[in-house]
Parts: structure tokens; C-alpha cells; sequence
């Protein structure tokens, strides 16, 4: 895949899930004669879904990359996911492609998925093409979905065809270039037969084709004055005029076909080679180098400093990490060392490959705009920068995406926790989305991701790679005790059993505190009524007592507990006598001392089209919500509420069903509350027959 870098072009599918962007690379990878035959998602041999977990759900959930040469052309394509659960994936995709092809069904026209990646697209001013497929599907209406494009994705199409019939009679297209008509043989092939335009579509091509001419003249004045004048551009004219304004964003090229029949692929070929940029259109990227502190703008040479981005790793329990990255500048050769800025070493390369689906091919070498892999690189992760040690330059990263559900993780068997932690974090390699941590207070392993899919899958994926077998629980709400009143109380241990007994007195004056005011041990004895020697024991066994509270097991918070008061023996106390005191005493306190239950409250952001705010406002206040205010945001609405950790753990399920997709929310721990005496039986009762 050597040749002028002018010729290349790398590019991500994306689109809704479902709209057949797999099946449309399979299509152009036989096409181009990448692939020996044409790969299919729904009978499980589709070369770029091949994960045991995608063809059993028939979707992509991890990108995958392939290459073709098509007239002259380096195409480098990464097939990313249209999944909610996996968008975290098209995200890593779109930050290092210069490029975007969007699939969107002819039948269900643009949906929420289409908008949420058409915006990852935007925030990366990615010059794009529109494939609309499926046209030979029944109810397929190209003239709607046309616009939806315009009105819902605020985009100008631009048509390069005018579909031959429809639904099951769709048998070709019109070039609105060439004026040539092109019929799609029935056999798979992909092969295009030229005929004659049909009659009954001549007024619509001249009118697609007068729209097409006035699009590709409005990019360049010349081009401007010229079709006043002429009326007409000659077709290296059009090329040009539609690439410069597909270049800046003005215009979208939209072709048709189906990719399942192979239908139209060929055609989409010569447009991604005309109209999508190449490294060099692109601007320059910008890091940081390391030593000096300078922002460094690096352009696409491949003699000029090293500087490639990993944008992806495959964790392999056999084969180990696989590395994959995009090169910006520079050149990567197997055998050869490189250095990674971000964790400042060296790293010895082996092999170099280009990804060919679940396949790999060995190169020996690579330069801007390709995208390339390595294996067993011992310190490297997704994100790392992998450069030159005499100009360590360091590349932007995107924004990680945040978890929006949990559940907790416990193994199938007994010991094995240990498995399931390290499993995990090998699985976090590949998958940065994914997020791990182990609750000290509930001794859980927490799973957080974007989707109880994404969870589902992951967990799936750990038992066929590592043999760990856990299940999915709903997490402990992290619960805390305290009080409201205050009291005095004594806390005495007192034991003979023939010889040296244990003698511990003590006094304590029991307060609350504001909430988030903690725990404080007051020391006022005073005339040695306690030596000073056994002051530290008496909170040490308050502070231990307290990790357990009287009403439900839960951590008591926010109090004050004073020692005023106590007496002692001069041979039978001892430091363990008044740890034992102390903590008969503060258990004695709490329950005199009106003790509460608090629940965790998260503060949470939540987005959605006006029209769905009604509703979200009332299932807020149904999860016991405190709505605190609302703003506006790009046609959006943002709600800032308050909600009770308990009411919203499975939030994520809930929003996307009440809003079509549309909501989307964000999540953190506020503070804590008292818990209302009804709901807090309930949980205390719970957990009394837990302990049971």
C-alpha cells in the first residue's frame, strides 16, 4: 500500500446500528479484491465482525480496520459500531481518520444513532459521504431520507445518482457527472452494465443534475462565472468544484445501492477517492513537545519527526497486547525502537502489520496517513504517543467517555476475585470506556460502562479469553449511620477470671455534626481519671465500633464524641480493656442518641429535546428528586437535579426509553441525606435478614 501520499485516504463506516455498515466495507473490500468473497454479518462470516460476542448479536462492538487499493488509491477503513453501547469505539475512530463515509437505511431514514455520530463527526469538522442503503428494501424512500439529511442533520446533500426504481425494482442509477445510466447486474458480482437513461426519470435528471452543477460552481468563483455564462462545467470541472466543497463541510456527496447485493460499491469507490481528503489536505496536527514544553504542528512527511497516535489495543491472553496506531509523521519500521513520550521509554518494535479484519498482514514499513499494528509492546497503552527520543512529541487525546451504569461483579467461584480484577484490567486495555474499582466499604468489584450491553458483552468476552466466569448483581448502595440527639453514656468492661483481670472505664458525650463534618475524638479528661497511656485505645475502639453501625451495619459519620470522664485500676487495666470500653460505649450512645440512616445523593445532569422535557421533569421528582435548575444548550435542554443514588442506579435504560435515545446524562456523587423513615425500615430490615 506504498504510493504518494495524495493517493491515500483513510476514512471510518458509521451510521445507526443496523443500517448495514459492515456489510457495505465487506462489499467494498471484495470489490477491490481485498477479500476472496463476500462476507456476510448474518450467517457469522463477515471478516471485520468476527468476535463470538458481535455475530452472536449480529453488531459490531469493537472497530475494526482493513485496507484495499482501488484505481490508483491507498483506502485505509475502520468499521466502527452504531451501537449506543459502543459508540465509545466510533469516538476513538473518528479521532484519527481524515475522513467519514455515513450509511443510513433507506427504510428507517435518520435516526438518533445517525445524529449522535454525524455530531462526533462535526466536533471533528470530518469532510463527509452519505451511502443510502438498502434502497431495494420494501419501503425504502430515498426522497425522505434526502431530507432528513438537510433537516435533522442540518446538512446540504448533494446527489451524485438518481436511483432506477425501487424497493424490489431498484436495479441501478443514473450518474449525474457522466450522464450515463448503470445497471447492477443481479449475480453479486458488484459489476455495472452502462445502458439508457429511462425516460420517465429524464426530467428528474436534469433537475438533480442543474442542482449538482450549481453546487460544484458555488466552491470556486471562476467556476461561478463560468456556469453563469455557459451554463455548463465540464466533468473534471464538477470534480473539482464538488471536492472543494466537500472538503470544507459546505456540501455532503450522496450516493445509493445496497450493500447486502453488492449493489453500488464500485461507483462509492470512485467517490471516496474523488471527494474524501487525503492526509495532506487535512491540517497539520498539533502536540507537545515533551523536553521543550512547545506546541509542535506537524505536518504529514514522512522524513519529518516520528509521531503516531494508538488509537486502539486488542488484549490477546496468548498472543498478548496489540498495538494499533495512526501515523500523522514519519515512518515506522519493523525491527526498529521508538520512543513513548507519554511514559518517556523506549519500545522495541517487531513485526509491523496492517490489520486486515480478524487477519494480519506483515509490511515493512509505514508513513502518514496509514494506520498500522504491533504486537507485545510492553509498556504501551491507548493514548500513548509513540515518537522519536530526540523530539518526544506527545498528541492530543479525546475526552474520556464517562460510565453510565454499574453493576456489581462477583465471581462464580469462591477465590477467585483476584482473577476477576486482573481479567478486567487486561480487558480495560483494549476498552478505555470501561471503568474498574473495588468498594472497600461493600468489598464489591464494580463494573462501570456505557450500557448493560456493553457490560453484558465485556463479561461474555472475559470468560472466552481468560476462563473467568462471574454474575452481575445490582451494586450496595453505600449507606452511612448517624445521629440527631446527643446523650452522655459510660462505657465500662469489667472481668475477673482468677489472676489479672480487665478494668476500662470511661464517659462519653455523644454530638452530632454538620453532615460532611466526618468524625472528632475530644480528649477531656482531666486529674488522670484515665492515665494518657490508654487515651489513644478508648478511639481506637470508637473508630472500629463505627465502621459498623447499630441500625444496619452501615459507617457512622458525622459526630463528635467527647471523653470526659472515667477511672481505671492500677493492674488490671490495659489498653485492650479501654479499646473494649470505648466501643461498648459508643455502640450504648447510638442508640440513645436518635440514630438516622443517610443515603448517598448524586448530582445529576441530564440532556434532552424540549419535547421530552415534561416528562423527564416528572420522573425526576418521582425518583425523589430535587430539580435545582435549567439551562439551554444547542437546541437542548439541561436539567441539574439532585437524586438519591438508590433511584437511579439503572437511570441510563430508563432515559433512552423515555426519549428514543435522544436523553443522554451525567453522574457524580453529591452528598448525603437523612433517608425517610419509611424507605429506611426497609433498608435496615433488609439488612438485619441479610446478616441473618
Amino acid at each position: 500500500m506504498a504510493g504518494k501520499l495524495d493517493n491515500f485516504r483513510n476514512l471510518a463506516l458509521i451510521g445507526h446500528s443496523g443500517s448495514g455498515k459492515t456489510s457495505l466495507a465487506e462489499a467494498l473490500l471484495f470489490m477491490a479484491g481485498a477479500t476472496t468473497r463476500l462476507g456476510k454479518v448474518d450467517d457469522g462470516s463477515s471478516i471485520l465482525d468476527y468476535e463470538p460476542e458481535e455475530i452472536k448479536r449480529q453488531i459490531s462492538i469493537s472497530s475494526a480496520c482493513h485496507h484495499y487499493d482501488w484505481k490508483k488509491h491507498s483506502i485505509y477503513l475502520i468499521d466502527s459500531p452504531g451501537d449506543d453501547n459502543f459508540l465509545a469505539e466510533t469516538r476513538a475512530a473518528l479521532w484519527v481518520v481524515d475522513g467519514a463515509l455515513v450509511i443510513i437505511d433507506a427504510v428507517d431514514g435518520v435516526k438518533v444513532g445517525t445524529e449522535k455520530v454525524w455530531n462526533f463527526a462535526n466536533q471533528h469538522q470530518l469532510p463527509r459521504l452519505i451511502f443510502i442503503n438498502k434502497l431495494d428494501r420494501e419501503l425504502a424512500d430515498y426522497r425522505r431520507v434526502l431530507a432528513e439529511i438537510k433537516n435533522v442533520l442540518q446538512a446540504q446533500p448533494v446527489p451524485l445518482q438518481v436511483p432506477i426504481g425501487q424497493e424490489a425494482d431498484f436495479r441501478g442509477v443514473v450518474d449525474l457527472i457522466s450522464l450515463k445510466a448503470f445497471n447492477f447486474k443481479g449475480d453479486g458480482s458488484g459489476k455495472l452494465e452502462e445502458g439508457e437513461i429511462p425516460p420517465d426519470l429524464a426530467d428528474e435528471v436534469q433537475i438533480q443534475r442543474l442542482d449538482l452543477l450549481n453546487f460544484a460552481a458555488e466552491s470556486d468563483d471562476a467556476l461561478i462565472e463560468k456556469f453563469l455564462e455557459e451554463e455548463q462545467l465540464s466533468p473534471e470541472e464538477i470534480f473539482q468544484g464538488l471536492r472543494v466543497g466537500t472538503l470544507a463541510g459546505n456540501i455532503v456527496p450522496v450516493l445509493f445501492g445496497s450493500a447486502l447485493k453488492n449493489q453500488g460499491p464500485s461507483l462509492l469507490m470512485d467517490a471516496l477517492n474523488a471527494y474524501l481528503p487525503s492526509p495532506a489536505d487535512r491540517r497539520a496536527i498539533t502536540g507537545q513537545n515533551v523536553k521543550t514544553g512547545a506546541e509542535v504542528s506537524l505536518a504529514p512527511d514522512a522524513d519529518g519527526p516520528l509521531a503516531a497516535y494508538v488509537f486502539k489495543t486488542i488484549a490477546d491472553p496468548y498472543a498478548g497486547r496489540l498495538s494499533i496506531f495512526r501515523i500523522y509523521s514519519g515512518t515506522v519500521k519493523p525491527d526498529s525502537t521508538v520512543w513513548n513520550a507519554n511514559k518517556e521509554i523506549n519500545e522495541r518494535l517487531g513485526q509491523l502489520f496492517q490489520l486486515e479484519g480478524k487477519g494480519q498482514k506483515a509490511v515493512e514499513g509505514a508513513g502518514p496517513g496509514t494506520v498500522a499494528a504491533v504486537a507485545k509492546l510492553k509498556e504501551t497503552v491507548t493514548g500513548d504517543t509513540l515518537s522519536d527520543e530526540s523530539e518526544p512529541i506527545i498528541l492530543p487525546v479525546p475526552e474520556p467517555s464517562k460510565p453510565v451504569i454499574t453493576f456489581a461483579v462477583e465471581p462464580k467461584s469462591r477465590g477467585d476475585e483476584e482473577k476477576v480484577f486482573s481479567s478486567l484490567a487486561r480487558l480495560l486495555e483494549e476498552d478505555p470506556s470501561l471503568k474498574v474499582t473495588r468498594n472497600a466499604e461493600t468489598k464489591e468489584i464494580l463494573l462501570s460502562g456505557m450500557g448493560q450491553v456493553h457490560i453484558e458483552a465485556t463479561v461474555e468476552k472475559m470468560k472466552r479469553k481468560f476462563g473467568v466466569e462471574v454474575n452481575l448483581k445490582t451494586p450496595k448502595v453505600p449507606y452511612r449511620e448517624t445521629i440527631k440527639g446527643s446523650t452522655k453514656v459510660q462505657g465500662k468492661y469489667k472481668r475477673q477470671s482468677g489472676g489479672r483481670g480487665q478494668y476500662g472505664d470511661t464517659w462519653l458525650e455523644l454530638e452530632p455534626l454538620p453532615r460532611g463534618g466526618g468524625f472528632e475524638f475530644v480528649d477531656k479528661i482531666v486529674g488522670g481519671v484515665i492515665p494518657k497511656q490508654y487515651i489513644p485505645a478508648v478511639e481506637k475502639g470508637i473508630v472500629e465500633a463505627m465502621a459498623e453501625g447499630v441500625l444496619a451495619g452501615y459507617p457512622v459519620v458525622d459526630l463528635r464524641i467527647t471523653l470526659y470522664d472515667g477511672s481505671f485500676h492500677e493492674v488490671d487495666s490495659s489498653d485492650m480493656a479501654f479499646k473494649i470500653a470505648g466501643s461498648m460505649g459508643f455502640k450504648k450512645g447510638v442508640q440513645a442518641a436518635h440514630p438516622i440512616l443517610l443515603e448517598p445523593i448524586m448530582k445529576v445532569t441530564v440532556t434532552v429535546p424540549e419535547e421530552y422535557l415534561g416528562d423527564i421533569l416528572g420522573d425526576l421528582n418521582a425518583r425523589r428528586g430535587r430539580v435545582l435548575g435549567m439551562d439551554s444548550k444547542d437546541n437542548l435542554q439541561v436539567i441539574n437535579a439532585q437524586v438519591p443514588m438508590a433511584e437511579v442506579q439503572f437511570y441510563a435504560p430508563d432515559l433512552t426509553s423515555k426519549t428514543g435515545g435522544r436523553g443522554s446524562f451525567e453522574m457524580e456523587f453529591s452528598h448525603y441525606e437523612e433517608m425517610p423513615q419509611p424507605l429506611a425500615e426497609k433498608v435496615i430490615a433488609a439488612a438485619k435478614a441479610e446478616a441473618e
